[in-house]
């Protein structure tokens, strides 16, 4: 017995390490799906699933990633340790009337250009920074 518990307790601590490293997302996790932004800072957004133009992101093949807030967006993203950057994003610049609108561009942008940290749970994606946290439900043009 002495000589099997260190060898069990070895296995359950490289157990353990695998489980943590085969939760962490990836990049094929993201691809080809998009998210409904459900929720800014805390603050609960109205569903825009069934609007022509809704409040989304949505990633393609490699790591290209684009959405909508007030304007659309499209750039280029990349996905490492967790974290999602997309420094050069394209937008669109229309002025909304809704300055909580306005805002949301502003919010997306310099949170994926700063890199959020990622968290995929059961649908709902987390994107945080320092600043900002979007929550998103998962609602794939094709089901």
């Amino acid at each position: 017995m002495k000589i099997a518990l260190p060898f069990i307790i070895s296995a359950v601590l490289l157990s353990g390490c695998t489980l943590t490293d085969g939760n962490a997302i990836k990049e094929s996790d993201l691809q080809h799906h998009n998210f409904i932004l459900t929720s800014v800072d805390g603050e609960h957004m109205a569903d825009t699933t069934k609007d022509k133009r809704p409040l989304n992101i949505e990633f393609g093949e490699n790591m290209h990633v684009s959405g909508a807030m007030c304007n659309r967006f499209m750039g280029q993203a990349r996905l490492k340790d967790g974290v999602l950057t997309a420094t050069q994003l394209a937008s669109t610049r229309m002025a909304c009337l809704d300055e909580k609108m306005n805002q949301l561009d502003q919010i997306i942008a310099v949170t994926l250009n700063n890199g959020a940290k990622v968290s995929l749970d059961q649908g709902v994606l987390t994107l945080s920074s320092a600043q900002h946290t979007l929550t998103y439900k998962l609602s794939d043009w094709v089901r």
